[in-house]
């Protein structure tokens, strides 16, 4: 049995990730870190608001960083040279150089270290892995990928409007999920160009960013995200040398590509499958899919995009 704590009591580990934890049955909610402790009582765990004082504890053998961004690295970081085993939401850091440093400290704990990436896990993500690799739409050249959404600050989500807690706008909220696709998909990125501005919202971070990515297998990759559209979009295609792939929306069952039609739904719990990969990775069975090596490349691809 694997004891978790999360620290951070937010709307994510709330409603996925702490469910995601109790459903696995190899794992345990074993506490929680929160500055308000009344917010643990609902999760009949123990419950700490000093981060050194539970990981002082020896029975803690993973943490879940559920954290607003600023905080990752410090606690990420804390938590491996603790000894303990790291899971953290994305994006991984504020900046490339943090993610680095998050990196080489998981390579010295000998622990293991894994980023929310969770959209590695769809079953039509993978499944599209694989009819790329087996050539069905040729040799892929082009990507594309968007999302579009109304982000105006309210609810409990407006530190993301401050750039010393997030890092930045919708570069590091809803492109890092799909620059990482891109990674997972089609390997190493060479170069990197994007463009943020402020069109309709004027707060502190950008409200849309446009990233374009070269990748060493030829294929160039774009991503635009919005903050500042009322027509929600959440699309995703592939075009190849003999073909096209139609993936949208990203978050919905369906795979199009040149003979064929798969519908291949996401868990109900994004969280599950990235929680459950975690754990067969600690017992030594299967490899971390969404590990902080893999997940550095998008940091190192926004901190382009931003130059």
């Amino acid at each position: 049995m694997l004891n978790w704590i999360v620290i951070g009591i937010g709307d994510i580990t709330i409603r996925r990730v702490i469910p995601a934890i109790k459903s696995e049955p190899r794992s345990r909610l074993y506490g929680v870190v929160t500055r308000d402790p009344a917010k643990a009582a609902q999760f009949a765990a123990k419950s700490w608001t000093s981060l050194e004082e539970a990981l002082a504890d020896p029975a803690v053998q993973a943490v879940y960083v559920g954290t607003p961004v600023f905080l990752h690295a410090p606690q990420t970081i804390q938590a491996l040279r603790a000894g303990k085993h790291v899971l953290c939401e994305k994006p991984m850091a504020m900046n490339e150089t943090e993610a680095r440093t998050m990196v080489s400290a998981a390579e010295k704990s000998s622990k293991l270290f894994g980023v929310a990436y969770y959209r590695r896990f769809y079953p039509k993500v993978r499944r599209a892995k694989q009819l790329l690799e087996a050539g069905a739409i040729g040799k892929p050249v082009f990507a594309e990928l968007t999302n579009h959404m109304w982000f105006d600050g309210t609810g409990d989500r407006n530190w993301l409007f401050d750039p010393a807690k997030s890092g930045g706008g919708p570069l590091f909220d809803i492109a890092s999920h799909r620059i990482d696709v891109l990674n997972f998909l089609f390997g190493k990125p060479l170069r990197v160009t994007g463009q943020l501005s402020n069109v309709v919202h004027h707060y502190a971070v950008e409200d849309n960013a446009t990233v374009m990515i070269e990748y060493e297998s030829g294929v160039r990759g774009i991503v635009d995200v919005r903050w500042h559209s009322k027509i929600n979009r959440d699309e995703c295609r592939f075009r190849g040398t003999e073909g096209e792939m139609e993936m949208s929306p990203l978050n919905g069952p369906d795979l199009i590509y040149p003979g064929g039609r798969e519908s291949l739904p996401p868990h109900p719990n994004l969280h599950f499958p990235l929680i459950e990969n975690f754990v067969d990775a600690v017992e030594g069975k299967a490899p971390l899919l969404a590990s902080g090596a893999a997940a550095y490349l998008t940091d190192w691809i926004s901190e382009q995009a931003r130059r």
